[in-house]
């Protein structure tokens, strides 16, 4: 009862008295002081049992939604998932998989990793995990994943079936940190032009740049292609780090202002590894963050020129914070502006994440992603580049200096419900499969291999079968040779994949590119 007395009187005490002075930390501490109270009645006197840990992550959740769309909360899991690719590593057994068949195909062990080093091979299927079937039993991938990964220095025993060998072969396998790389694909396009495609900023990914830059050169890069098309950003630290590869010393790569964090600007030091080739970025409407600060300071310093799509517009920045139990705050404190001024984050409403969200799908219906005729920016947009005073426009997001279409006719019906059933990927793995020794023997180089494969008939009437079952079926021969030659090349990219690694895919599938041909006219015209 005296509990119950002491409530009452807490609920009832005179809040008007903080209301009289009107100063900040006031209303902070009367804030708080509602939000304990309220906090304090429910665990008390509410009905119902109710999960204290849910109501408090229900709270903050709800605070932060009538935010920015980029202030958020995750709990200690998610939190840790979303830190690991921004890290560079993760624990675990250290090999590329995919699922064919309910079972886990080995594509590729990672190279001097735990699996290869004890004997694990590309083609391997991984059947057991410590004396657990994994496979024909419809396990989700992410219980697989969870099943192989765990911390360094412990054991997992799997039960490994390898083409020609009748027995069960059983390894066990220390897990140990595993790179997580952000640069996807690095290669020469022609002899004097090289292309590194980065996915995202990660703690490794300056790293990765300076040795993608090294090797490139090494095989006669004169010029780049810096491929940002769809990398989502990361750490700001990472952007700084790669802008500094191409600008001069003192060249500002970007800027911050909030209203309760001072200004902050972050230069060149000048100790870049390609200042002098001419650059060329390739950027589309996925393109956000870390991606747009490297994007709008090549081009606000004429360093180099951006080929693609108006980029995503996320501009916004976020400070972590930490709580006890793992879980984190990302809360927003700041924006970004290019050297030029513009500020790259794009207009939105406070509480309002549903139609933010929607953007992209609304400048495909606007016609701004294939139409250039359809974009128009106001006078008071406009900025000017600091070398050349060249016009380039602020109000969200870079728009680039050649602009690309998106072809909405390029993918068939037919071809785009055969990758939604995923038999492209599929027929593609039990190909390999049933060739890998044959492939290795006809083609022990990737450019033997790019001048001479052909993807025979017998892959394509695999894909069309297994899409008959599917109810995937070419209405006509017409769509059925319009798809062709989309899935060959597709085809070809994801076997080269295999037998090598993603800078063979993309050298494939960037053979006819738009994004990649246009980036070449300009290097040649400039």
């Amino acid at each position: 009862m005296q509990k119950f007395l002491l409530l009452i009187y807490i609920l009832c005490f005179p809040l008007y008295l903080f209301a009289q002075d009107n100063n900040k930390q006031a209303k902070m501490e009367m804030a708080l002081r509602k939000l304990s109270m309220a906090h304090l009645a429910i665990m008390n006197l509410y009905v119902d049992e109710v999960d204290e840990n849910k109501l408090t992550e229900d709270a903050i959740n709800g605070i932060l939604s009538k935010l920015d769309p980029h202030s958020s909360y995750t709990n200690p899991e998610e939190t840790k998932r979303m830190n690991e690719p921004l890290k560079g590593n993760f624990d675990g057994i250290g090999v590329q998989f995919n699922m064919m068949d309910d079972t886990l195909v080995v594509i590729q062990p990672v190279a001097k990793g735990p699996s290869e080093k004890v004997g694990i091979m590309a083609g391997d299927r991984i059947v057991h995990v410590n004396d657990t079937s994994i496979a024909g039993v419809k396990m989700s991938r992410d219980e697989i994943m969870r099943r192989l990964r765990g911390p360094k220095g412990t054991t997992v025993k799997l039960g490994i079936l390898r083409i020609g060998i009748a027995d069960t072969l059983v390894f066990t396998v220390t897990r140990d940190k595993i790179p997580v790389t952000t640069v996807d694909a690095k290669f020469m396009v022609t002899p004097t032009v090289g292309l590194i495609r980065l996915s995202g900023f990660g703690g490794t990914s300056h790293k990765e740049i300076q040795d993608a830059i090294k090797q490139l050169k090494e095989q006669g890069m004169k010029n780049l292609i810096l491929d940002l098309q769809q990398n989502g950003g990361g750490y700001m630290d990472a952007a700084t780090n790669i802008a500094n590869e191409f600008l001069e010393k003192g060249d500002m790569i970007v800027y911050t202002q909030g209203l309760k964090v001072p200004h902050s600007e972050y230069r060149a030091h000048g100790s870049g590894m390609f200042k002098d080739g001419k650059i060329v970025v390739l950027v589309d409407e996925y393109s956000a963050s870390a991606a747009e600060i490297v994007t709008g300071a090549i081009q606000d310093h004429d360093r180099g020129y951006i080929v693609g799509r108006r980029t995503f517009g996320k501009g916004l920045v976020q400070r972590p914070f930490m709580l006890p139990d793992g879980s984190m705050i990302r809360l927003t404190v700041a924006r970004y502006y290019t050297p030029s001024g513009r500020c790259i984050q794009k207009p939105y409403t406070m509480g309002d994440k549903k139609k933010y969200s929607m953007d992209v799908v609304d400048r495909l219906n606007h016609g701004e992603l294939t139409n250039i005729d359809s974009i128009h920016f106001p006078d008071s947009l406009k900025y000017t580049t600091l070398r050349k005073k060249r016009t380039v426009y602020g109000g969200g997001g870079i728009m680039p200096d050649f602009f690309i279409p998106l072809d909405t006719t390029r993918f068939t019906r037919l071809y785009r419900e055969l990758v939604a059933k995923g038999t492209i990927v599929s027929a593609s793995l039990k190909y390999i499969d049933k060739h890998r020794k044959k492939l290795n023997k006809s083609y022990p180089t990737f450019d033997s291999y790019r001048a001479s494969f052909n993807v025979p008939k017998e892959i394509i009437d695999l894909i069309l079968s297994e899409g008959k079952k599917h109810g995937v079926e070419p209405k006509d021969d017409e769509e059925l040779q319009k798809t062709l030659p989309e899935l060959k090349l597709q085809l070809k990219a994801l076997i080269a994949r295999d037998l090598w690694d993603m800078s063979e895919y993309f050298a494939i599938m960037y053979q006819d590119n738009a994004f990649v041909k246009k980036a070449l006219e300009v290097l040649e015209e400039e």
